[in-house]
């Protein structure tokens, strides 16, 4: 299929672009400083009921939330705030503002992404927030902590790596590349292995985007998810030169009920898997 194009977005004012990268940036740091202080503190292997102190489960003895979520998350709303007090915020942990549904930006903030990953001492989990408007994230940061790395990006000013500018480089093939993905089915693996393309699970879809962005990864699929995980990584991939689309195919910067991020060469060949996977 042709690659889909979406819409140019609409500017967004410097100043308003300048003062969020700078504010999301410094939220990111000292996330990124706090999850490494206490990723996997005091857990026992073995023993999936005792988590570290504070963290207790939500829907399944999988589905974790930390006293390390919830005070990133507080600490950001706070920050937010005072420095956009008219911009509502939507996070994991304690929901959406009031006003989001009629407000011009919002911010949307995952303060682990990857807390089984986190809760296990696994290095592979971030903090994403994004500044979203109508036509996608304006602003995406990740703190990739384990790697040392803020990935911040901003509309129509490019992605950075630790202040270092990235680009995706162009692919013709996914052959002998990698797919990110949270969710696999034995179609998928089948065609990706037939095609000598590898899949990767690793328990976080801010991280499994960014490395389309960060040009580790020639895709990554993702067949479930909420706003707050994927935006932050979505923004960084759309500036990278990323294509994302829905499961019907079309260009989309924040799709909703599943999403693939993909270098435009490899598009094609990589939704034809998806979409046989059911």
């Amino acid at each position: 299929m042709p690659v889909p194009r979406m819409s140019a977005p609409p500017p967004v004012e410097p100043g308003l672009l300048s003062r969020a990268l700078e504010v999301a940036g410094r939220l990111a740091n000292d996330a990124a400083e706090v999850i490494i202080a206490t990723a996997g503190r005091d857990r026992r292997c073995g023993e999936p009921e005792n988590g570290p102190p504070g963290a207790e489960y939500k829907a399944n003895p999988f589905d974790w939330v930390t006293d390390t979520d919830r005070t990133l998350e507080r600490h950001t709303r706070r920050v937010l705030a005072a420095e956009f007090p008219g911009i509502p915020v939507v996070g994991e942990e304690y929901g959406a503002d009031p006003g989001v549904a009629g407000a011009e930006y919002r911010w949307v903030v995952d303060p682990v992404d990857g807390t089984a990953n986190y809760v296990a001492g696994l290095p592979w989990c971030a903090y994403s927030l994004a500044l979203v408007d109508s036509s996608g994230p304006v602003v995406g940061v990740i703190a990739d902590p384990n790697r040392a790395q803020i990935y911040a990006a901003a509309r129509g000013r490019g992605v950075r790596s630790n202040g270092v500018p990235v680009r995706i480089a162009p692919r013709t093939s996914p052959s002998g590349g990698l797919v990110c993905a949270e969710q696999v089915t034995e179609p998928l693996l089948r065609r990706a292995a037939a095609a000598h393309t590898g899949i990767r699970v690793l328990g976080s879809a801010a991280l499994a985007v960014a490395q389309v962005a960060l040009g580790h990864a020639v895709a990554a699929v993702l067949d479930s998810y909420h706003e707050w995980d994927v935006a932050g990584a979505l923004g960084l991939a759309l500036e990278a030169g990323a294509v994302v689309v829905d499961r019907d195919g079309r260009a989309n910067p924040l799709p909703a009920g599943g999403l693939l991020v993909a270098v435009p060469g490899v598009l094609d060949e990589v939704f034809g898997w998806w979409r046989a996977s059911g």
